[in-house]
């Protein structure tokens, strides 16, 4: 006889509709390979801090990290800060102190997708299911370092703010062969653009 741990909620939460964001330093392994173990975690502690400060500055809301990813969501008429939070991951990742006294040169890939989650806690942590977390994930996975993707409903959510190009269509797991990608370029709005915003960690 099959024994639930916990009970179905008799009254389920309803879904939102929200812009997720993935991001995962590139080369990640390599790093873990060539430097000493202290230094590899001080420098992803480094990284995760600034990526969890810079995302939440822009109204974003951090569901978990784990390594060298961060994972983060703002609702979707919000995506265009959702957007311009990705586009600046890569320069807050090259400027690290600690990546520079190290010698290193930190690079992310980034993943955005739209659509309706779940959210709540789990095990003590926010949490988010729903397709999009999936295709967040698959869509980093799939950047090439440096890289900013998205999935096509990002696009018509961010107008002329965001600078969009058209990707080769990708083979993403679980999403089929021909998925239509983007690229995101550049900030189009200055009023998005709080690259000079100082954090502190």
């Amino acid at each position: 006889m099959t024994q639930l741990l916990l009970p179905l909620p008799s009254h389920p939460p309803d879904p939102i509709s929200v812009c997720l964001v993935t991001v995962d330093v590139s080369g990640s392994t390599q790093l873990v390979r060539t430097l000493p173990l202290n230094h590899y975690m001080a420098l992803m502690t480094e990284f995760v801090q600034v990526m969890i400060l810079s995302f939440e500055a822009r109204g974003g809301q951090v569901l978990q990290h784990q390594g060298d990813a961060v994972l983060a969501y703002w609702t979707a008429q919000d995506t265009a800060q959702a957007c311009a939070a990705a586009l600046d991951a890569h320069d807050r990742a090259a400027r690290l102190g600690l990546a520079g006294m190290l010698g290193v040169a930190l690079r992310v890939r980034v993943g955005l997708a739209v659509g309706d989650v779940l959210t709540g806690v789990v095990g003590g942590q926010h949490s988010a299911y729903g397709l999009p977390v999936n295709y967040a994930r698959r869509l980093c996975d799939a950047a090439r370092p440096g890289e900013t993707l998205a999935c096509p409903d990002v696009a018509p959510l961010v107008g002329r703010a965001v600078g969009v190009e058209v990707h080769r269509p990708l083979n993403l797991p679980g999403f089929g062969p021909e998925c239509r990608t983007f690229r995101l370029t550049q900030l189009q709005n200055t009023a998005l653009d709080h690259r000079a915003l100082p954090l502190s960690i």
